[in-house]
């Protein structure tokens, strides 16, 4: 009787996961070049994308790729034949995001026949890209190249038409989530207003108290001591005077006359 409720509780789960959204295959036509002579092919290919409905930045998405050729617009491999274990290289194209372009899948094709038609994975091919800034843009089927390595294509198919391509909206990130989410550090009032130890020190070292100049005693007068000699000391040195000028008179009238 437990049983149903994690089994509901299961299902809401997995209803959240956001689910890739196939899209109508839409016919994409190509030129083909055979790289070895240079002989042309118009080619058209009902490309399917199925497109994650959200991705997270610096985290691997996977974009699938399903094709088939429309009846009598196939592409015939060479007169001459491929050899070796050729492979198909499919890419997308993506705009709207900063540094996020292209995503790209390889997938086996099989014994190719000279003269008949190349064929086309049976299977959805995975393409990977890893988004590295959030955003929305648009994906769209890009070229389609068939070889031995990715960098050294034997044949090249690019689209004739881009203007006619079925864009795919894709979206990195959540809504409203910004690539800078730095904050912005804001200025604290009680640090502008409040002086440091080191400017209070430096304030005080600069403020200089006012000398006064000595102050003399009440009394005194502009002699050489007589800034510093009191009531009692000028009263000394006027008895002095006094007993200097009566010794000099003394000697004066003790003089002889002459006759």
């Amino acid at each position: 009787m437990r049983v149903l409720p994690v089994v509901l509780s299961a299902a809401v789960v997995f209803s959240c996961v956001p689910v890739p959204a196939a899209q109508a295959a839409a016919a994409v036509p190509y030129v083909c070049t055979v790289v070895a002579t240079g002989a042309k092919q118009d080619v058209s290919i009902d490309v399917e994308l199925t497109v994650p409905a959200q991705a997270q930045p610096n985290e691997e998405l996977t974009i699938g790729w399903t094709g088939a050729y429309v009846t009598g617009s196939e592409l015939l491999a060479p007169a001459t034949g491929l050899e070796g274990d050729i492979k198909m290289y499919a890419y997308a194209g993506i705009s709207g995001i900063p540094n996020f372009t292209s995503a790209t899948g390889v997938a086996e094709i099989g014994t190719v026949i000279p003269d008949e038609p190349i064929p086309l994975p049976a299977t959805t091919v995975d393409l990977k890209t890893t988004p590295r800034n959030t955003g929305t843009g648009q994906v769209h089927a890009a070229s389609v190249n068939f070889g031995l390595r990715p960098t050294e294509p034997l044949i090249e198919c690019e689209i004739e038409d881009t203007s006619g391509r079925t864009d795919h909206p894709i979206t990195v990130g959540t809504a409203g989530q910004d690539d800078d989410t730095t904050p912005t550090p804001t200025p604290d009032d009680s640090e502008s207003t409040t002086p440091t130890d080191q400017e209070t020190e430096e304030d005080t070292s600069e403020t200089t108290t006012e000398q006064t100049p000595e102050e003399a005693p009440s009394g005194g007068v502009d002699t050489g001591a007589g800034g510093l000699a009191g009531p009692d000391g000028r009263a000394l040195m006027g008895i002095g005077l006094v007993i200097l000028l009566a010794a000099l008179t003394g000697l004066r009238l003790r003089r002889p006359r002459r006759s």
